[in-house]
């Protein structure tokens, strides 16, 4: 897409809104997403396939919106010092819940489901995808039915991450009770359908296939939703999604087209939908595997127990990988317009964003080579290194999609230049992403030393996101895999670094650590970034209300999308 059409994006998504009729009056909605939803419970992912069609049931306090600004959901406002909802001390947040919210169920959401929520992801052995949201929190407290007091072990001048965006909502008590602990992924029946307070219902859910959506009859917004029905179709790729979208309209909004530039500037200039946009701080990245990912160590592949990778756990190597990639060349031909090359895991906003590591904008492949020399690994037969009788080959996983194989094939050339040879796979988003504790192609059990994909943090101030990689994230059986620290990072000194994050009031401050978090990550070479990208999805012309927002999930606002008639 040329740089014109993706500026004007998101102008040319904000369509004159017509006079809303009744709600359920626009019939039924069409979704793509080509990854498709695993489950509709967050808190066993934390992955947008899964967060975005689990928002359109559960709800948290609060959200952030497209400018990354805080605003209230099931919260009558945001607490703050000045009205009283931050004590002197920091150490309290007092988070007001709107009156007179109903459960799809009918009954009544009270303070007592927040507790129970917080409970539910801190038990022992839950291995719940957003712990970490919850680090440094004392006690959560219903002071009454409308009042939930969140207190924490030490002072915290930035409360606003527990019970915050889509990744973290509040679950029914009443429906969950029974699903604490190592019982948290086996509730099929309540992780499929979750009782919710947002504007639809779960009508039914095929895993990794379809799920379909009926308006909540006991939403709070008696005039919304517009729309009667939503589908959420996965499968395919985005190419296929794309076309159901631009070319045929068989679908009204397709998500995360991560497509060619010349391809998708085609696909818009049909002129029978329009891209929907935005840039925040998503990146693709690469994460090298600390652990051994050998199938012969069984229940120990890619653990900590299993012991260090044969190639990566020398820091030279990953260094050496880094060192050879031509980030600038994969944007361009990749990306073009939609991304630019990153050195930084935190790419933006401009406060937080490290000048440190713009060296790797331009490859060094001679140093790269002498890295791997003084590592022991010398030139053998076709070129690939050697050491020990033992060759230089790594796999590297990733999701099934052309800008991803693409990204693969160029980096399989890159790392050939050097000495390192390279056995590439793809699987199904669908599987990559799931969190399905019994599949060998998660993400999170990660059995290959190279993995590739895309995250961003939700809101604009960058503690929880960077927090994705303490040591008490690392994936494991004993979490049932659930863990957002896939590369299986572990220093104390970072760890001591977000616990700083947590007591650090200023912009300042907050800025500084989050830059000396993202160089310690960069520098350790075990998550290299790749490409900042832009969000990138799809809608048909008539869709209106709908608005891009690279700070929360995407379907954020999906009580207030209409169509035009």
């Amino acid at each position: 897409m040329n740089k014109a059409i993706f500026l004007a994006a998101v102008a040319a998504a904000v369509l004159p809104l017509r006079a809303q009729a009744a709600p359920g009056t626009d019939g039924n909605l069409k979704i793509l997403y080509w990854q498709a939803a695993s489950t509709l419970n967050p808190y066993l992912s934390g992955i947008g396939k899964d967060v975005d069609a689990a928002a359109l049931v559960v709800e948290p306090l609060a959200r952030f919106d497209p400018k990354g600004n805080l605003i209230p959901l099931l919260s009558a406002e945001i607490p703050t010092k000045e009205n009283g909802g931050i004590s002197s001390d920091m150490t309290t947040i007092t988070w007001k819940l709107r009156p007179g919210v109903k459960w799809s169920d009918g009954s009544d959401l009270t303070a007592k489901d927040a507790v129970f929520t917080w409970k539910y992801c801190t038990a022992p052995g839950a291995g719940c995808a957003a712990s970490n949201t919850f680090d440094g929190v004392k006690s959560v407290v219903a002071k009454d039915d409308l009042t939930v007091e969140i207190n924490f072990a030490q002072s915290t001048p930035y409360p606003y991450i527990t019970f915050v965006s889509s990744t973290t909502p509040i679950l029914q008590e009443k429906q969950f009770k029974d699903c604490v602990g190592e019982k948290i992924a086996s509730c099929t029946a309540q992780n499929f359908a979750p009782i919710g307070t947002g504007p639809y219902v779960v009508k039914e859910f095929k895993p990794n296939d379809v799920a379909v959506f009926a308006m909540n009859p006991k939403f709070r917004d008696t005039d919304k939703p517009h729309f009667s029905s939503i589908s959420i179709k996965g499968g395919g790729d985005a190419m296929s999604a794309a076309r159901a979208v631009f070319n045929t309209g068989e679908a009204d909004y397709g998500w995360n087209l991560q497509l060619s530039p010349d391809v998708f500037e085609n696909l818009v200039s049909s002129g029978k939908a329009r891209p929907v946009t935005a840039f925040g701080s998503m990146v693709e990245y690469l994460f090298l595997n600390l652990t051994d990912p050998s199938a012969e160590l069984g229940d120990k592949r890619s653990t900590v127990e299993g012991g260090p990778n044969k190639f990566l756990s020398d820091i030279r190597v990953r260094k050496a990988l880094s060192l050879a990639i031509d980030r600038a060349e994969i944007s361009e031909v990749l990306y073009a317009d939609q991304g630019e090359p990153s050195c930084n895991v935190v790419p933006a906003p401009s406060q937080f964003v490290s000048k440190a590591n713009d060296s790797c904008l331009t490859p060094n492949v001679e140093q790269a080579k002498a890295l791997l020399d003084e590592a022991g690994w010398k030139p053998g037969a076709g070129g690939i290194r050697e050491k020990g009788g033992l060759k230089l080959k790594l796999s590297f996983l990733t999701s099934t999609s052309g800008v991803r194989q693409d990204t693969q094939a160029m980096l399989k050339q890159s790392w050939k230049a050097i000495g390192v040879d390279v056995d590439l796979r793809n699987v199904s988003g669908s599987v990559f992403f799931g969190g399905d504790a019994g599949n060998p192609d998660t993400r999170q059990k990660f059995y290959a030393d190279i993995e590739m994909y895309t995250d961003n943090s939700k809101g604009i101030d960058q503690e929880s996101y960077l927090s994705k990689w303490t040591c008490a994230a690392v994936p494991s059986p004993k979490t049932q895999w659930q863990g957002s620290n896939m590369p299986r990072y572990c220093s104390p000194d970072y760890d001591a670094l977000a616990k700083t994050f947590r007591q650090t009031g200023t912009i300042e401050g907050r800025g500084e650590l989050a830059r000396k978090m993202n160089d310690m990550l960069v520098q350790s070479y075990t998550v290299i970034p790749l490409v900042h990208r832009g969000n990138v999805s799809g809608a048909v012309m008539s869709l209106q209300g709908n608005t891009m927002n690279p700070w929360d999930s995407e379907l954020w606002d999906i009580a207030n999308w209409s169509r035009a008639k």
